[in-house]
């Protein structure tokens, strides 16, 4: 970066500064955490040395500092283990219903409105790119684009199948009833990594948007659905004002698909996530949220639990998502090694 030729490419100046500030978000918390350490060994040595009289206090002060490492060490302890070769990069989330019919749809919704806030939470950017309403009540399926610091790393913790069991709202007679929605998460790809693909492998169609209305919404065909003919794969986006904007996120998200593809087909480690989805219905699901007969969110991978329903609800899913991280999933999952409850 300090050469006299740095920036006479601006785009390839711009990837070394990114590149750059990757390096220090995970070196500058490391020294941080050294001088910190440094600071705690040195207020224990003239703790050591004051009056016994103002132990007390001193005791006080440290277990609070500690505390704060430790929660600062924890913190770097999750950065090591997103390691994988996508983990910083952004991600398309997508949300549908299973099993279940208009329960199934709602609880899609309800799920939307989950990782709505959780990605909010985190400071994490996510556009709305399609969306399939339900027939009566909720959501047949819904995709993100979730843009920030380590999305896809987090974010594929929570790809699988999610079981609701609740008294339905839809049914007359009050009866429990149980719905699974799935969620599948893909890295979206660097420019570098971008697939190519010939005119011919893939068609475009334009519909009218969906939603409540405006300008340009229902009125023109500003909304693009870009089906890839060999694979049969098939994205859409609405989101944006211009035909031409929403063809841009279609194809973009579409190169995703198809790169997510060709990774299953050369390593093992993606099919491996896909086949532990699995169908979206009983028997294959990672997490149960049970609302009645009494209140808990349990992670089946982990064992991890909660009985703060209307927290989970409200996007507090860091503490699943930590533990599946801490349990070494990722590296198991790409040495083959199967967890000891699955």
């Amino acid at each position: 970066m300090a050469t006299e030729a740095f920036w006479n490419n601006r785009e390839s100046a711009q990837k070394t500064i990114d590149e750059s500030n990757t390096l220090k978000k995970k070196i500058d918390p490391l020294l941080a955490a050294e001088k910190h350490f440094d600071d705690l060994k040195t207020m224990l040595e003239l703790g050591e040395a004051e009056p016994e009289a103002a132990q007390a206090a001193i005791d006080a002060e440290l277990t609070r500092d500690v505390a704060k490492f430790s929660t600062r060490l924890e913190d770097i302890e999750l950065r090591v283990f997103l390691n994988g070769p996508h983990d910083k990069n952004n991600c398309i989330f997508t949300i549908n219903s299973g099993a279940g019919g208009t329960e199934a749809q709602d609880w899609a919704e309800m799920l939307s409105r989950m990782y709505a806030r959780w990605f909010e939470l985190r400071g994490w950017e996510a556009e709305v790119t399609d969306v399939l309403q339900g027939d009566s009540a909720g959501l047949k399926s819904i995709t993100y684009l979730v843009k920030g610091e380590n999305a896809y790393g987090f974010c594929k913790a929570e790809r699988g199948v999610h079981r609701l069991v609740r008294i339905s709202p839809f049914d007359s007679n009050k009866r429990r009833h149980t719905s699974f929605s799935s969620v599948d998460v893909i890295a979206e790809i660097e420019e570098e990594e971008q697939v190519a693909l010939p005119p011919g492998e893939f068609s475009v169609d334009t519909f009218r948007s969906g939603g409540k209305g405006g300008q340009n919404v229902n009125k023109v065909e500003t909304a693009v659905r870009i089906t890839h003919i060999p694979t049969g794969l098939v994205v859409a986006s609405q989101a944006q004002r211009s035909q031409l904007q929403n063809r841009a996120t279609a194809m973009k998200l579409l190169l995703s698909r198809i790169y997510a593809q060709r990774l299953d087909e050369k390593k093992a480690e993606m099919e491996r996530f896909y086949g532990e989805k699995g169908s979206i219905s009983w028997g294959n699901q990672i997490r149960s949220y049970v609302f009645q007969p009494y209140r808990m969110v349990k992670d089946l991978r982990t064992g991890c639990q909660t009985s703060d329903v209307q927290g989970v609800m409200d996007g507090e899913l860091d503490a699943f998502v930590n533990a599946w991280l801490r349990a070494g999933c990722p590296l198991k999952r790409m040495q083959g090694i199967k967890d000891e409850d699955e």
